[in-house]
């Protein structure tokens, strides 16, 4: 078995919806990333990429028919290279990492890009087709997040639960309070502020031109002058009485995200110096009216498949869809709410959940913290709608 290596990572700024990346299509969104790696990384011969895998979860607009071919496309690589869409909503880019790294663990390919993009702000409305002749209504529903077209059979047996109708289910259920909920959420701005202020973005954020020649290169979606006072005004938005609201839930963003992963000897042929390993992935399922708390099972799942225990990670990434959801799953494992270690530059509340995007940006943000603190290995895990969590374990080269 191969070994699948990370040699390098990428991203654009998260941008806030109707934010500085607004104005940019969703396959032209996809390529920057790309041709960050094609300009970072000169000496690779890159019509020896086997396969390019993205992420994204509408693919209803511009990201329709394939956006990691359309993306490899304007990027300038060799029309020779294949690419392939993949759809696991919110884990959907941390799921083409894992698939591209088994390629190369199997020994089918030696050299992978994979990652994933979302315009939250571009998604479209759609229509439904009539469904008889001469009808005369029509049914329009916003691709941007959440459900459309329900099957009645579904909503039956399962429910269809918003997303933040979930994280209400998990605050309940595992007893999640609005005060440690907002607790979080003023830690995960702060540590983004001092990160930002220390350059640790730098190695994985891409400039992106604006058109008043000006570059866009900082997420836009955090608020490092969030104050606990200010959180505890804002109303809930699930309903009276909850206490999930605007301010402890992850926001509606733009990016993309793409890493360049190698076997050992392609990197050797390549010039490439290999970052992190890719030790361990796994998916689970789970009740999808509690699905935030899907990372625990996935933790617990991946941990058991690489033989090592959750007190030998060093950096843990969780992706913070809503921060009951975050504080359920840290409980469960025994982790204290306020963790040095988990999500120790901020997370997706601060930084921003561009959907498709968001699993590479927490492998990329993972390697680089482990690099940057000389520490051995780190857990990323995610949760994802309709009931599904993520995970995957990575070891510093």
């Amino acid at each position: 078995m191969n070994e699948s290596f990370i040699c390098d990572a990428v991203r654009t700024p998260f941008a806030r919806y109707g934010g500085a990346l607004s104005t940019v299509r969703t396959d032209d969104l996809a390529a920057i990333p790309l041709r960050a790696l094609m300009a970072r990384n000169a000496g690779v011969d890159w019509s020896a990429v086997d396969d390019v895998v993205y992420g994204c979860a509408n693919q209803s607009g511009e990201d329709n028919r394939n956006v990691a071919r359309m993306a490899l496309l304007l990027a300038g690589l060799p029309q020779e290279i294949a690419g392939s869409t993949v759809n696991r909503l919110c884990g959907s880019s941390m799921d083409a990492v894992i698939g591209a790294s088994r390629a190369i663990r199997c020994g089918d390919a030696g050299l992978m890009i994979a990652g994933g993009v979302e315009s939250m702000t571009r998604a479209p409305f759609v229509v439904a087709k009539a469904d008889r002749a001469f009808a005369r209504s029509a049914q329009v529903f916003d691709t941007t997040i959440g459900w459309r077209f329900v099957n009645p059979l579904m909503k039956e047996k399962y429910g269809v639960d918003s997303m933040a109708e979930t994280a209400e289910n998990v605050a309940e259920e595992f007893h999640v309070n609005r005060a440690d909920q907002d607790a979080l959420v003023f830690r995960t701005q702060q540590r983004w502020a001092r990160a930002n202020a220390a350059g640790f973005f730098k190695r994985e954020i891409v400039c992106v031109p604006q058109g008043d020649g000006k570059c866009f290169d900082t997420d836009e979606h955090p608020r490092p002058d969030t104050t606990l006072e200010g959180l505890a005004r804002l109303p809930p938005i699930v309903k009276p009485g909850g206490t999930v609201t605007a301010g402890n839930a992850s926001g509606i963003n733009d990016g993309s995200c793409a890493l360049l992963l190698a076997s050992e000897a392609a990197a050797a042929r390549h010039g490439l110096a290999p970052r992190g390993r890719i030790v361990a992935g796994a998916v689970v399922g789970i009740a999808p009216r509690i699905m935030g708390f899907a990372p625990a099972p996935a933790c617990r799942k991946v941990l058991q498949r690489a033989g090592l225990k959750l007190s030998q990670m060093d950096v843990i990434e969780l992706n913070e869809a809503f921060a009951a959801q975050v504080l359920a799953v840290t409980r469960d494992l025994g982790l204290p709410d306020d963790a040095a270690h988990v999500n120790p530059n901020g997370g997706a509340i601060a930084i921003g959940h561009p959907l498709g995007a968001s699993g590479a940006r927490l492998v990329a943000t993972a390697v680089n913290q482990l690099l940057a603190t000389g520490a051995r290995y780190a857990l990323c895990a995610m949760c994802i709608g309709v009931g599904q969590g993520i995970a995957v374990i990575l070891e510093r080269c």
